[in-house]
């Protein structure tokens, strides 16, 4: 069964999991808007999943919650595809920087440039790897989206901003570009 999601979530899970992330997520599907959430976190491997990649394609739009430490997980894989699938189906990507300064993700500085350090040593015989995460990581971070740092306002009126955007993007008007229902196969169409 193939399912489409209005949203493709993306975010560090030890850093904004049982906060922000999962605040997001609440907010979105209050409002009727399909989400996919990673509710397992990437095993150790070098691929992002087949299951991750098919819900990214799936997405209209993508937003990548970018927190201090998410350089140095796992999820470094996934702005790549959603890059791709931004230029080849217009995709929506939304980056939030979640108690992050975007100046230090665009020029891998502070935790993302000890992050990738890390890599380096690690990957050694990986280097195109960790170049197109650094393109990804700076591509990412030249988009235009939401800075939130605590002390800025409270945590659920940036959400909800963000909420009524993807609201907006995927208002009734804009719903034709979805082959079919979320939750539905698409041989209930055919």
């Amino acid at each position: 069964m193939v399912v489409a999601y209005h949203v493709f979530l993306s975010f560090r899970c030890l850093d904004t999991r049982l906060g922000f992330t999962r605040n997001l997520y609440n907010a979105l599907n209050e409002k009727g808007i399909q989400t996919f959430i990673n509710d397992e976190e990437l095993q150790r491997g070098d691929q992002i999943t087949p299951a991750l990649m098919k819900a990214i394609e799936k997405s209209r739009i993508a937003i990548v919650a970018l927190s201090t430490n998410y350089a140095s997980s796992f999820c470094l894989h996934e702005p790549i595809p959603i890059l791709h699938c931004s230029k080849s189906t217009g995709l929506l990507v939304l980056p939030v920087f979640y108690e992050l300064n975007p100046s230090d993700m665009r020029h891998q500085n502070g935790s993302y440039g000890d992050a990738l350090a890390k890599h380096e040593k690690r990957l050694k015989h990986y280097m195109d790897r960790l170049q197109k995460w650094k393109e990804a990581l700076s591509q990412v971070a030249d988009l235009s989206g939401y800075h939130f740092r605590k002390g800025d306002g409270y945590e659920y009126k940036y959400i909800k901003k963000i909420v009524e955007q993807v609201s907006k993007a995927i208002s009734p008007a804009s719903l034709h570009g979805v082959d079919y229902q979320v939750g539905l196969s698409q041989e209930c169409y055919k």
